[in-house]
């Protein structure tokens, strides 16, 4: 079911959700990391360095400062690949599969209070 949000509502949901976040005691991170975080989360793995970084458009050392704030946050893991050792795989974690669903849950509640 689609919904439509002006373009105001959606800046305020944006807005809502971003103050929601500083208040909160989670990790703090930058809209590049969650960018980094969502698309693990939510694209179908195996993820890698270099494949992130030729999906997001940018580079492997961009991608790698990222996950090693997410690492030590516990978001994410990373491992050498055992067939190709040139690939580094990154895996989920519970600590960021719970962090991610909690995120999904904010902004549904952040949506909620917008004005009609």
């Amino acid at each position: 079911m689609p919904i439509a949000l002006r373009p105001s509502q959606s800046l305020r949901l944006l807005q809502q959700f971003a103050l929601s976040e500083v208040r909160d005691d989670a990790p703090d991170l930058t809209l590049r990391q969650m960018a980094i975080l969502l698309t693990i989360y939510l694209d179908p793995p195996p993820h890698t360095v270099r494949g992130l970084a030729a999906r997001l458009g940018v580079s492997k050392p961009v991608i790698t400062r990222a996950l090693d704030t997410m690492g030590a946050l516990k978001l994410v893991s990373r491992h050498r690949d055992e067939l190709d050792k040139r690939n580094v795989l990154i895996r989920r974690t519970v600590e960021g599969a719970l962090y991610v669903e909690r995120l999904g849950d904010a902004i549904i509640a952040k949506a909620m209070e917008l004005p009609i």
